[in-house]
């Protein structure tokens, strides 16, 4: 049984397929893998039923991924910028949990799972 749906929005393809594995190692189920702003708000404004959680990379090959973040808030989809920045740049996402590039198995499992109050 799944804990949730994931949406994972990462730029670098070998990145994007460790961090899927790794979200699946952890119980959940990856609902969509995207690679870019744009395709990333197609890909959201398709669904019926939104994901659960969302896993973003800030920076998705130049382009800031806050756009996609500002939307997920609208929606009450909650998530987690994984980056290797120290912090998010845009003071509205100041609180928003981050971890850090390279990613720790054990801090995105406790992040996940702050996010769904688990």
């Amino acid at each position: 049984m799944s804990l949730g749906r994931v949406l994972l929005v990462e730029d670098e393809a070998l990145v994007a397929l460790v961090m899927e594995d790794l979200i699946q190692d952890l119980g959940y189920e990856i609902s969509g893998s995207i690679g870019d702003l744009d395709r990333a708000l197609d890909w959201l404004a398709t669904q019926t039923t939104p994901p659960d959680l969302a896993v973003l990379d800030i920076n998705l090959g130049g382009v800031m991924v806050y756009p996609l973040a500002e939307e997920l808030v609208r929606r009450g989809v909650p998530f987690v910028f994984c980056t290797g920045y120290a912090s998010a740049s845009d003071p509205r996402f100041a609180d928003a949990p981050l971890i850090r590039k390279p990613i720790d198995p054990a801090a995105l499992g406790a992040a996940l799972g702050a996010l769904r109050g688990a």
